[in-house]
């Protein structure tokens, strides 16, 4: 769910600043990402076209488009090798809880339930996937 991407939220900000602290972040296991453009830093989400240099090429979403589905959810051989080799921790774990549930609920009650899980159990303050530590009221947070 790209609401919760850190670099979707960055982007809906408008802050170019944070999008190349997190870019940082992500040179250190893609070093490609050291050299990018703001430009190349924005994205709308993983079904758009303007998506995040890292994001710009999935398997995932395209296999998912070469088969003619919203997502993993309506696919009947989730779990595969796409998903279990993905390659962030966080977004694998993400995938492994969520998409069993978009399943079972839909995706409109998956959407609020992703939304609600992130929010600052302290101070409501919007989370988002990864998040260790909310940004705002600086508590420690397990949320993914």
């Amino acid at each position: 769910y790209c609401g919760v991407c850190r670099i979707r939220q960055a982007t809906e900000d408008n802050d170019l600043a944070y999008l190349k602290r997190l870019a940082g972040i992500y040179a250190r296991r893609f070093p490609e990402i050291a050299s990018a453009s703001p430009d190349q830093l924005l994205c709308d989400g993983c079904l758009s076209t303007r998506r995040f240099l890292f994001c710009q090429e999935c398997a995932i979403r395209d296999c998912t488009q070469r088969k003619g589905l919203e997502g993993c959810h309506e696919c009947l051989e989730f779990p595969c090798t796409l998903v279990d080799e993905f390659p962030m921790p966080a977004g694998y774990k993400v995938m492994q809880r969520s998409i069993p549930y978009r399943r079972a609920h839909g995706t409109e009650q998956w959407v609020a339930a992703e939304e609600a899980r992130y929010r600052c159990p302290e101070c409501g303050h919007r989370l988002f996937r990864g998040a260790g530590r909310c940004e705002q009221c600086k508590s420690p947070v397990d949320v993914d």
